[in-house]
């Protein structure tokens, strides 16, 4: 299994003024963008953590998730959340040749923790031997930053705040996540029941 983000976050939906007023960096000043780049970088950064951690998207994205078999054969969880739409569903057979799923053979059950594949019937389609499924998907939040529940976006800030003025200790600083983050991204994780049956 692995999953691939086709689209990226553009620069335009990043909050990177916001950090920057965070930091308190100066303004009106000639150079005002020259730590645009560097500022993007961290938050690029700190975003890819907070979602690595809460198996959550931020910024709506689409992406390709390829396995080798469903989980179970009426349903199969989705790796992140919040998906809004499965845009294909492909069988691949050993010559990884694709066949596209008819959309009238499953659904789409969204849920803030754990969205799935649902078939329409009893049983979705069977993969062939020796092939796989790839799953194209849009997950996130939506499209802006606006989108970003308040509290995950303040856990966003933070972190890359942190990264920025930590980035000459030469990787000394304390490993792992503040605890104010981590206490802002808390409520926000997944938590897997059951050996992670429906994964």
């Amino acid at each position: 299994m692995y999953l691939i983000e086709q689209t990226t976050v553009p620069t335009a939906a990043l909050p990177v003024q916001a950090l920057k007023n965070h930091l308190r960096l100066g303004t009106g000043f000639a150079d005002d963008g020259l730590q645009d780049g560097l500022v993007e970088s961290y938050l690029r950064a700190a975003m890819a953590a907070i979602e690595g951690r809460i198996g959550k998207v931020l910024i709506a994205r689409s992406f390709t998730w390829s396995l080798d078999d469903w989980r179970r054969g009426g349903e199969q969880a989705l790796p992140v959340a919040p998906v809004s739409v499965v845009s294909q569903i492909a069988l691949l057979d050993r010559a990884g040749v694709a066949e596209v799923v008819p959309a009238s053979a499953y659904r789409l059950v969204q849920d803030m923790h754990r969205p799935r594949v649902q078939a329409a019937g009893f049983m979705l389609p069977q993969v062939p031997m020796d092939g796989g499924i790839e799953i194209t998907f849009v997950a996130g939040f939506g499209p802006a930053w606006g989108d970003v529940p308040a509290d995950l976006a303040q856990a966003v800030l933070m972190l890359a705040a942190e990264y920025y003025e930590g980035r000459h200790d030469g990787g000394q600083g304390a490993g792992g996540l503040p605890l104010a983050v981590v206490t802002l991204i808390e409520r926000w994780r997944t938590v897997r029941v059951l050996g992670g049956a429906g994964a």
